[in-house]
């Protein structure tokens, strides 16, 4: 590119009003479209719950989900994107759109050959890979031999999700947030659609994550991106994904591995502690794909601009600024989901096969898991920010002492407390691994803003903790006020509750001028304003 030739990034941050709102506005759609792929999960589950409730045949589906999923997590949509946007947007700054798709391609093509070779083994050796991870399962019979078989026919959607995170980091690295966001979701609308029918058939051809590329393959192709089958072992922009890959599953490897810890314990707690805590897990992982995620979606290619350019200052003001976005809304969703846990899981679950005590068991979960809320939530604004500045061995290392906190908290606990020592161990390790991450970032860039963000964390904690009682309060009320178990009435008072719990979160926020609260509420209202005109 001529030095003279303004790339797209600079036209683009000529537009852009303010970085703050630039990020604001990329968060924001993000979650947008992240809220309609969770709330779709949520349907799934909801199906799943009342078709299987937490019997032996969803532990069994779980666990072989579990697997290949543990693997995308680490190294397809974890370490692949924390490794391939900075790279990506370097090459897209410096040397223009040609050198940038001749990177994709070889990195699509790479992760074609690699992820497949993984199928084909994950295949062949499925049976003594699910007795190494739910050997327990034996005890049951036709249990295991369940997991083996669907362990072989979830395996091969791995490679479709590596290839739809691969277009997903190019098209986040050029801009587009709302349909790379979006794709998930045809993932849970196909199997909501197809899962009764072609339960068996529908994974090993992996059409659901077929749906989530091709959503996003169009705008891509509209940048001017043109799939080549060319691969070039040699390619520097290759040869950096893949050094910084090797790190990066360990760096990011924390909350999966803990996961997979708390599946191989859960196993040995009897039928239903799997599933309870995968229910309790992925109601939690709703902020945090909508406050955590999509934050630190925005957040990655943002910082990787600024350090492509050597800009430190950029850099600490970009995650900064997420890490106060991110507060603002995790705080009082932690003590949300603490306060209502159960009608929340009694809402969404109890029906069909899907009993009361699976409800109790559930909701004793999720507050638990909702305790390290915000530290799961940093770790994924908190972790990228290390690969864009080239500091990939720090979260390598934190992440290492995050999963030793873990096995000997879960162990220690699950001893005390059963399957819900399980997720307050994941949750310890998830804090751990945070205030680390935060503490050593800062000391890398000169600060983030520490104090400032502990004033921030003070003001939330406490409008939070006025929200988490009105909530409380306005459920109790509404039980004498509008009794029984219809779905009509668990709707209104939950309803009632959240919306009284939100008026005093804001009420409070604005009597002791939380400065993310005006933010957000500005960002809504001017987004409001344009729709109107």
């Amino acid at each position: 590119m001529h030095a003279d030739t303004p790339s797209a990034f600079e036209h683009h941050e000529r537009r852009s009003p303010t970085p703050g709102g630039r990020l604001a506005r990329s968060a924001g759609v993000t979650g947008v479209a992240t809220l309609a792929s969770r709330v779709l999960g949520l349907v799934r589950d909801q199906m799943l719950a009342a078709l299987f409730g937490a019997g032996n045949d969803m532990d069994a589906f779980i666990v072989a989900f579990r697997i290949p999923n543990l693997v995308r997590d680490l190294f397809a949509e974890g370490a692949m994107s924390a490794a391939f946007v900075p790279t990506f947007t370097r090459q897209l700054t410096r040397g223009g759109k040609p050198d940038a798709w001749r990177l994709g391609n070889n990195v699509l093509n790479a992760l074609l050959i690699v992820t497949g070779a993984l199928v084909v083994l994950g295949t062949v050796f499925a049976q003594p890979l699910v007795r190494m991870y739910a050997g327990d399962f034996a005890s049951v019979p036709g249990k295991l031999e369940l997991t083996v078989r669907l362990t072989r026919v979830t395996l091969p959607f791995l490679t479709m999700v590596a290839i739809a995170a691969a277009v997903m980091g190019m098209l986040n690295s050029l801009h587009h947030y709302f349909l790379p966001a979006l794709s998930p979701a045809m993932f849970n609308l196909a199997t909501i659609v197809l899962g009764l029918a072609l339960v068996p058939v529908m994974p090993a051809i992996g059409f659901p994550r077929l749906g989530q590329i091709a959503l996003q393959w169009p705008s891509l192709r509209r940048e001017g991106f043109r799939y080549a089958p060319v691969f070039e072992p040699r390619d520097a922009g290759l040869r950096q994904v893949l050094i910084l890959m090797g790190p990066g599953a360990v760096g990011l490897a924390a909350t999966q591995v803990n996961i997979f810890v708390n599946t191989l314990l859960a196993t040995s707690q009897g039928t239903g502690a799997v599933s309870w805590l995968t229910y309790a897990f992925r109601l939690m992982y709703l902020p945090i794909g909508l406050f955590g995620v999509s934050i630190g979606t925005a957040v990655l290619p943002a910082a990787s601009r600024h350090a492509a350019v050597g800009d430190t200052i950029g850099v600490r003001d970009t995650v900064s600024r997420g890490l106060a976005m991110m507060l603002m809304l995790n705080l009082p969703a932690t003590l949300g989901l603490i306060a209502l846990a159960t009608p929340i899981v009694q809402l969404l679950f109890q029906r069909g096969h899907f009993a009361a005590a699976d409800t109790a068991a559930t909701a004793a979960a999720l507050r638990l898991y909702a305790v390290g809320l915000v530290g799961y939530s940093t770790v994924r604004i908190v972790s990228p920010a290390f690969y864009a500045i080239g500091r990939s061995r720090v979260p390598v290392m934190v992440s290492a002492c995050a999963i030793g906190a873990n096995v000997i908290a879960s162990v220690a606990l699950v001893k005390l407390m059963g399957f819900r020592g399980l997720a307050l161990g994941t949750s310890i390790a998830a804090i751990v691994n945070a205030a680390a991450l935060v503490w050593l970032l800062q000391r890398h860039l000169g600060g983030v803003n520490v104090r400032r963000l502990g004033v921030t964390v003070v003001k939330i904690a406490v409008s939070a903790l006025v929200m988490a009682a009105m909530a409380a309060w306005l459920q109790n009320a509404m039980m004498r006020a509008v009794p029984g178990q219809p779905f009509t009435a668990q709707a209104l008072r939950l309803a009632v509750s959240i919306g009284g719990a939100l008026a005093g979160l804001g009420v409070t926020a604005r009597v002791l001028h939380v400065d993310e609260f005006a933010d957000l509420l500005s960002t809504v209202q001017s987004r409001l304003v344009r729709d109107r005109t």
